[in-house]
Order: structure tokens, then C-alpha cells, then sequence
């Protein structure tokens, strides 16, 4: 392997001479630190990815993640072995995102071989923090949805759970982040560009899924789905280890390929080099890319292409495993099935599952239509993630029946039995059924309503946070829980506490284990509750703060290096990374530091030096067609632009936009933040799950009452969140008001707006983006996210802060009461009662 230091490409740095005396020998389960670096040395001689000779820290990364996997491969074989003895009731998430971030940290962290591999590592003359940084984040999802998804897998396999999770393969992802002089600008993913040593592909496990096609009627009555074109679905799997045990669940994602039947040699031959392969190239549009744009006609086919492959790949695979599970008197009875099965969709994108299960049951196994509804039904739950209508799918109904003819069918059939079912036991509903069916004839282009299709289908809705779960039933859903009242459930996120404290912030997590003498916290959130009890005492005071520094410090050195921008660990770190979308309100945020960057310019230096010196970070991907969103983007850059270089004020503010957020920057960012901005428009956010991860990690919230903030602030105490804005209950008054013209708005408002215009911020036209703050209705006016309405008390939240950070004791007391207060967003809790309440599944641990 390394023959000289000159060799290795590492001249001088002595690499070679230090990991000459190490033999390269297969030692897989190993967890001594000699011998893992014979096994990685190993690797990196028998499963070369690179030409030979070279050892730097990307060829090392690929040789420690084999090593790792060695061991990952010998837990997931048990588990599934054990799993198949013991023939447990299985849970099956099916999302269309997934954020898993790097794996190496969660593998040698879950596995507690962190130590072990550092050691390993520097026999081979590298540092750990060196070769995990060469990792590129799997590109498998956007936001907070997705994120959850991986967080509730880590839950699964940490309370040894029999479950799996299933999603796509996405070759691009959404798309990489560039920041320029214009704004966001979009770049594909190149997480697959090489390969990802954590997957394994089954070549054993493939199956067809079609398109398009027609329904024959037989003479029986039977129908079946025919003609059309196939592709098939190829099964990688990515482990999931739990935490300090042995199970390891799998993500399985599918890719989604054309046989080589479907390769017209002739063609070919004829110079028709694209026509010979136009099925390998439709293929492979699938799983390009995360939610492509669906302006056109082929952009829609193509989302529903992504969703149908999912769920049709993922259920044909339920099923094989159902039939091959036998017990003493041979194959299960299909009335067994919800008693081994349990399907949770994660929001809409899923919802196809529901026609595809029972065409599955009916036209392949033979089944009767009500013996497939009764057991469709008793096995599909479903996850509400969200109340604003453009993300609660509606699917037209001549793209459904031109795509999936058989599904259109049983959901026309599903409506029809579901509108008898009402007219006949609940008459008083009939003036409802126009909203509650599941076809939508009414509209210009009639629909599918993929939520109602959800919740008549489903045993289970839940949501998110208890507001959330509230506003579903009172409004959302409100006819359905007339009919079914103790259908709808609330499950309040989590977060996995391993990735989101453990690992990421290593000195905090090393403080709390020693006040409160155990690591059990780890897998045991409550324990957290202990702290308080040394909130005031000084020397703990002493420790949090210096590991606050630390994780300052390094957020600081990222910072610099990715962006150029010195920022001041001394300053407050306020930040706000999520999605950039008008309901969030990174807008607010960025008025607000309009507003504050325009009264520092008026000071004197001498009034200056009295106020709270800041950094203001925001990070977030605006989606490539959202207008809107990227308007705010380019602001956000333009005001970081103006502050950071005017020396009257760069002392006492700065403002920086972070780019290309994705989960290992928010690994970096979270523990680094000692003001976290949350301040979507009550109401609007489902749950949100960074709040968790900031409160986590002693982050105070400046917050409007929405989602899990609401139990957040309830949990950490009132004094110890600072709020403002209007209540969700209020919004709808308000937004009428405003339509009715009685909106006033405070002159701090009209100053930060004018101060935009007065282009002080270049030349770039933001009247577009004020005019949505502007006027009393229309598309694209009159302020529907209420900025205007929550500046004043905005504004004023942010002085109390300003007064707060002044006061060291009190600010570090608010953020040990703040990481106390967490208890209870553990993704473990979430799952725990998903487990019970939901699924009806129990721990199947491996002995």
C-alpha cells in the first residue's frame, strides 16, 4: 500500500514510516485499535475503490468505512436471522426523504468503537476529524420531513424495534446550494458521483413496476392491469445500527432500472442510439432527482412515476416477505397479514400504497374486495405533516388514469363505497360530502385528493405536535372525527439524541454525563430532568460556558472557511436554518436586522459599545422555482454584504448567510447557536424539529406560539423562551382585518421596508418582495404570514434578548434550564408510543 512517504502523495508528513509496522490483515469484528488498523489497512489493499500507492484521507475514508461495515454486516445478518426465528409483527416506514448525514460518526458512535477507530486511525498516520470530513452527505431529502424519518430509524433500532425503512435512491438529490452575486443558484448532488460505501445492493431482490397500460375485464369479473411499460425496482441497503446493542435495521431504497431485454440491439445497430434505449433512459429519470419540477405535463407524470414506484416496490416486497414466512401449518392466511404488518405513511407522497395494496390482494392473490379493504385498512397509518393546502397533494384525475388506470378504478371505488357509507349512517353529514370525498369534480381539472384518500383508508391519523394534532381535528379533519372519533392520535416529534447532542456536541455531552454521574441520558432523555437541580451552581456555570465557546469556535472557523466572513465568538450567535419559505419568515428575521443595522448606523460610538454585539446567521435551500424564497436569499446576502463591511458597525453585528445547509452543517451550526429563531406564523408549522435539536443543546428560542414550540416553552419554562406574535387562534381574524384594511402598521415596520428601498442595499428590484407585505388582499399581497402584524412584538422579544445575554449568569442558568427542559423530544418517546399506540409492536431484541 505504502511503499515511501513519496509514494503515498504525503511527502513529509511521515504517514508511510508510521503505518509501515501494521500489517494488512482481515480482523472485522475487532475492537481493538492495532487490529482495526491491520483491518482498514486491509481494505484498503483488498477492496481497492482507488489505483494503489495512495493512503490520503479520501482513500482512507472509503478503507475505515469498509472496515466498519465489516462489523455493521455481521449485527445486520443476526438481526434479520433473529427477526425471521422469531417472526415479530414488522413496522414498515415508507418516506420519500430521508437525511441520514454522515454516516461514519453515527456508525462508530452507535457502535461505541468512536475511541477504538480515532486510535486506529492515528497508527495510520490519520486524524479521524480528517477522514470523516471526506464523507458527502447521502442526498435523500430536503427538510425536516426527512430528517425526522432518519431520526425515527435511529429510535427503531435503539429500542430494538423489528422495522424497516423505505425510499428512493436519489442520484442528485434536491440540489447543491451555490451562493453568488445573483443569489441561490442550483448544482446537482454529487454524493453518488463516486459511490457510497455504506449501501449494499441485493441483486436477489428485484421487482416490476408499471406504468400506463390498460385494464382487462375477464369473463370471471376478474380485472387485471396489462401493457404498459415495466421497470424494475433493484433493492440497496443501507444499516441502521441501534445504539450500544446489536440490532441493525435497514433502510432499503430502490433504483429504478430497465432489463437489457428492453435494449434494442437493431436500433442501436441503425445509428437510433437514443431511440435503442429509451426505456433504460426513462428508468432512469425515476430516481434522478428529489420532487422535480412538475410545472409541465412531464414533470407531474414524473413525481407520480417517483411515488408509485416507491410504494408498489416497497409493498411487492412486504408481501414476498409475508408469504415466505411460514409456521408449522405452512403459509400465513392472508387475515394474518395486518396481525405481521404495519404500514406508516409519512405524510401524502406515500398515500399510492393504498390502491396498490389492494390490487395486490385482489388481482394477484384472488382476494374479494371487502376481505383487501378490511385488511388494507387495518395495516396503513398515516402521518399528517402539515396543514397548508399546497403541500396537502391533489393529484388530477386524468394524469392518474392515464399513469395508474387499475388505481384510478379502486379509488373510485373506494369513494363511492365511503360517500354510501356517510349518506346512509350519517345523513346530517350530506352537505359536507362535497369536501369530504376523495374525488374532486368540482374544480376546473377534477382531483384526487391524496389526504381524504389517506384518512378514510387509514386505522391511524396522526399528527405532529399537539397543536398541530388540534388544529387537524378542529379544522383540517374535522367532518372525519365526527365520524371516527378515536381515529386521530397525536405523536409530538423528536430527535434522535445521539446524533443531536451526543456526537455533536462531544464537550457538552461529556459535562452533563459528569453532573449527573451515568451516559444513560444517551437512551434515557428524562434523565436530563436532574440537571436542574445544579442550574445555579457556578462551577457548572464555568464548564457549560467553555463548552459553548468550543462549539462557538469551531462554527466560527466553518464559517470562515466556507464563506470568507470572520465572525466573532464573542458576539451572540443567533441563527435561523430551515427551509427558506414566506411562512417561516426568514423575512422578519431579515427586516429585523434591517431595522437594527440602520439604528447602529445612527449611534455614536459611544452608545454603540452599550448594545449586544450580534452575529445573524441564516441558512436554508429555497426551492429552484419559488420565487419568493429566493428573493429573500439574495436580501439576506446583500445586508451581509453591507453590514460586514462597514467598520462603523461590523464590531457590533454581522450578518451571514450560510451555505448549502444540510445535516452535517447543522451538526456544526446547532451547537455552536446561543439564539435560535423560530418564528413561523402560528399555526402554519406542523411541528418543526430544529427547535428540539437547538433546545437540546442549550440554544434559547425566540419564538412565535406554533408547533412543538408551544410543548417546548411549556417543558423549559416560560422565563426561558422569549415569545411574541399573534396566537394561532387570532390569524384568521387578523388576516380579515387586514383584507378589511385596518391594519396599522408601526413606523419601525415602514422604516425597515424603506430603508430596502432607499438602496442602501444595491440595485437589485426587492419591490416585488415588499409588495407581498403590502396592499390588503390580492395574489401576492396584503401579508397573508402576518410580518407586518408581528414586527412590533418581534422587535420587542429581541430587546428583552439583547438585556438577557448582558446578564452571563442568568443567560447561562436559562440555557441549562433550556437543555433540562428537553426531556421529552427524544425521538425514542416518539417512537416508543408509535410502537404501542399505533403499530403494536414490541421489542425483538437480539440476544
Amino acid at each position: 500500500m505504502e511503499t515511501s512517504a513519496k509514494s503515498n502523495g504525503n511527502s513529509g508528513t511521515g504517514r508511510a514510516d508510521v503505518s509501515a509496522t501494521i500489517p494488512a490483515i482481515a480482523q472485522p469484528l475487532s475492537e481493538e485499535p492495532t487490529e482495526i488498523a491491520s483491518n482498514i489497512k486491509y481494505h484498503a489493499h483488498f477492496s481497492p475503490h482507488f489505483s494503489p500507492f495512495k493512503f490520503e484521507p479520501e482513500q482512507a475514508y472509503y478503507a475505515t468505512a469498509d472496515s466498519v461495515r465489516d462489523r455493521l454486516i455481521k449485527q445486520w445478518n443476526d438481526t434479520y436471522l433473529h427477526y425471521d426465528k422469531v417472526n415479530p409483527k414488522q413496522t414498515y416506514y415508507l418516506s420519500m426523504e430521508y437525511l441520514q448525514g454522515r454516516t461514519l460518526t453515527n456508525a462508530i458512535g452507535n457502535l461505541d468503537i468512536h475511541n477504538a477507530y480515532a486510535d486506529a486511525l492515528k497508527k495510520l498516520g490519520h486524524e479521524l476529524e480528517e477522514v470523516v470530513e471526506q464523507e458527502k452527505d447521502a442526498a435523500l431529502g430536503n427538510g425536516g420531513l426527512g430528517r425526522l424519518a432518519s431520526c425515527f430509524l435511529d429510535s427503531m433500532a435503539t429500542l430494538n424495534l423489528p422495522a424497516w425503512g423505505y425510499g428512493l435512491r436519489y442520484k442528485y438529490g434536491l440540489f447543491k446550494q451555490l451562493i453568488t452575486k445573483v443569489g441561490q443558484e442550483e448544482g446537482p448532488e454529487d454524493w453518488l458521483e463516486k459511490f457510497s460505501p455504506w449501501e449494499v445492493v441485493r441483486h436477489d431482490v428485484i421487482f416490476p413496476v408499471s406504468f400506463f397500460g390498460h385494464v382487462e375485464v375477464h369473463p370471471s369479473g376478474s380485472r387485471k392491469w396489462v401493457g404498459g411499460e415495466v421497470v424494475q425496482a433493484v433493492a440497496y441497503d443501507v444499516p441502521i445500527p441501534g445504539y450500544r446493542t446489536k440490532n441493525t435495521n435497514s433502510l432499503r431504497l430502490w433504483e429504478a432500472k430497465a432489463s437489457s431485454e428492453d435494449f434494442n440491439l437493431f436500433l442501436f445497430n441503425d445509428g437510433q442510439y437514443e431511440s435503442a434505449a429509451q426505456l433504460h433512459s426513462r428508468a432512469q429519470q425515476i430516481c434522478a432527482v428529489l420532487y422535480p419540477g412538475d410545472a409541465t405535463e412531464n414533470g407531474k407524470l414524473l413525481r407520480l412515476k417517483q411515488q408509485f414506484f416507491l410504494c408498489s416496490a416497497s409493498l411487492q416486497d412486504i408481501i414476498a416477505r409475508f408469504k415466505e414466512r411460514e409456521d408449522g401449518t405452512g403459509a400465513h392466511p392472508w387475515s394474518e397479514f395486518p396481525k405481521k404488518v404495519a404500514i406508516q405513511l409519512n405524510d401524502t407522497h406515500p398515500t399510492l400504497t393504498i390502491p396498490e395494496l389492494m390490487r395486490l390482494l385482489m388481482d394477484d392473490e384472488g382476494l374479494g374486495w371487502d376481505e383487501a379493504w378490511n385488511i388494507t385498512t387495518r395495516t396503513v397509518a398515516y402521518t399528517n405533516h402539515t396543514v397548508l393546502p399546497e403541500a396537502l397533494e391533489k393529484w388530477s384525475q386524468e394524469v392518474m388514469w392515464k399513469l395508474l388506470p387499475r388505481h384510478m378504478e379502486i379509488i373510485e371505488e373506494i369513494d363511492k363505497r365511503f360517500v354510501a357509507t356517510i349518506m346512509s349512517e350519517r345523513p346530517d353529514l350530506e352537505n359536507k360530502m362535497p369536501s369530504m370525498r376523495i374525488l374532486d369534480h368540482n374544480t376546473p381539472k377534477p382531483v384526487v385528493r391524496m389526504a381524504n384518500l389517506c384518512v378514510v383508508s387509514s386505522h391511524t391519523v396522526n399528527g405532529v405536535a399537539q397543536l398541530h394534532s388540534d388544529i387537524l381535528k378542529a379544522e383540517l379533519f374535522a367532518d372525519y372525527v365526527s365520524v371516527w372519533p378515536t381515529k386521530f392520535q397525536n405523536k409530538t416529534n423528536g430527535i434522535t439524541p445521539r446524533r443531536w447532542i451526543r456526537f455533536c456536541s462531544p464537550e457538552l455531552s461529556h459535562i452533563i454525563t459528569k453532573w449527573l454521574k451515568t451516559d444513560q441520558w444517551v437512551t434515557n432523555l428524562e434523565l436530563l430532568a436532574n440537571l436542574r437541580e445544579f442550574a445555579d451552581n457556578t462551577e457548572l456555570h464555568g464548564e457549560w460556558e467553555s463548552a459553548k465557546m468550543a462549539n462557538k469556535q469551531r462554527l466560527a472557523q466553518y464559517i470562515l472557511r466556507v464563506t470568507g466572513v470572520s465572525i466573532n465568538p464573542n458576539t451572540l450567535f443567533d441563527i435561523q436554518v430551515k427551509r427558506i419559505h414566506e411562512y417561516k419568515r426568514q423575512l422578519l428575521n431579515v427586516l429585523g436586522v434591517i431595522y437594527r443595522y440602520k439604528k447602529l448606523k445612527e449611534m455614536s460610538p459611544q452608545e454603540r459599545k452599550n448594545t449586544t454585539p450580534r452575529t445573524v446567521m441564516i441558512g436554508g435551500k429555497a426551492f429552484a422555482t419559488y420565487t419568493n424564497a429566493k428573493r429573500i436569499v439574495k436580501l439576506v446576502i446583500d445586508v451581509g454584504d453591507v453590514v460586514n463591511s462597514d467598520p462603523d458597525v461590523n464590531n457590533y453585528l454581522k450578518v451571514v448567510f450560510v451555505p448549502n445547509y444540510n445535516v452535517s452543517v447543522a451538526e456544526m451550526v446547532i451547537p455552536g447557536s446561543e439564539l435560535s429563531q423560530h418564528i413561523s406564523t402560528a399555526g402554519m408549522e406542523a411541528s418543526g424539529t430544529s427547535n428540539m435539536k437547538f433546545a437540546l443543546n442549550g440554544c434559547l428560542i425566540i419564538g412565535t406560539l406554533d408547533g412543538a414550540n408551544v410543548e417546548i416553552r411549556e417543558e423549559i419554562g416560560d422565563d426561558n423562551f422569549f415569545l411574541f406574535g399573534a396566537t394561532a387562534d387570532k390569524v384568521p381574524q387578523l388576516r380579515k382585518e387586514r383584507e378589511n384594511g385596518l391594519f396599522k402598521p408601526d413606523p419601525r415596520f415602514e422604516e425597515a421596508k424603506q430603508f430596502i428601498r432607499s438602496g442602501a442595499f444595491g440595485t437589485y428590484d426587492y419591490n416585488p418582495l415588499l409588495e407581498s407585505l403590502e396592499g390588503n388582499m390580492g395574489y401576492g399581497r396584503g401579508d397573508y404570514f402576518l410580518v407586518g402584524h408581528d414586527f412590533p412584538s418581534y422587535m420587542d422579544a429581541q430587546e428583552r434578548v439583547d438585556e438577557a445575554y448582558k446578564d452571563r449568569q442568568r443567560w447561562i442558568k436559562m440555557s441549562i434550564l433550556s437543555t433540562s427542559g428537553s426531556c421529552k423530544f427524544s425521538s425514542d418517546r416518539t417512537i416508543s408510543q408509535y410502537a404501542k399506540e399505533i403499530w403494536s409492536i414490541v421489542e425483538c431484541r437480539v440476544p
